[in-house]
């Protein structure tokens, strides 16, 4: 059965850092382009980081940029994001995915073929 398992969230201050790590079980990272998704409570599910497994490419939500670095262990089959200088605006649930190799875009969540069942980050002030 393939699953996808994150862990690392937690309640923190404003520019506090937090890593996520998503780990997969029943497949390989390898075999899939992979991503990082955020839902706030009243909001759309949107699109964080992602990682192009075929070219090594990171691409990131413009609100993100220089402070999320998305990463991968291959040997361990998980999933990281490295969040450094928290806001509050980043308080939301947070979910990893895995979608095809070619044609997953990090702006269309239904592109994506597996989630997770998310870790929850909160940010204050």
């Amino acid at each position: 059965q393939v699953q996808l398992v994150e862990s690392g969230g937690g309640s923190v201050q404003a520019g506090d850092s937090l890593r996520l790590s998503c780990a997969a079980s029943g497949y390989t990272y390898s075999s899939y382009t992979l991503g990082w998704f955020r839902q706030a409570p009243g909001k759309e599910r949107e699109g964080v980081a992602a990682r192009y497994t075929v070219t090594g490419r990171t691409v990131y939500a413009d609100s993100v940029k220089g402070r999320f670095t998305i990463s991968q262990d291959n040997a361990k089959n998980t999933l990281y994001l490295q969040m450094n200088s928290l806001k509050p605006e980043d308080t939301a649930m947070y979910y990893c995915a895995a979608g095809p190799l070619f044609g997953a875009k990090l702006g269309d969540t239904g592109s994506w073929d597996l989630w997770g069942q998310g870790t929850q980050v909160t940010v204050s002030s």
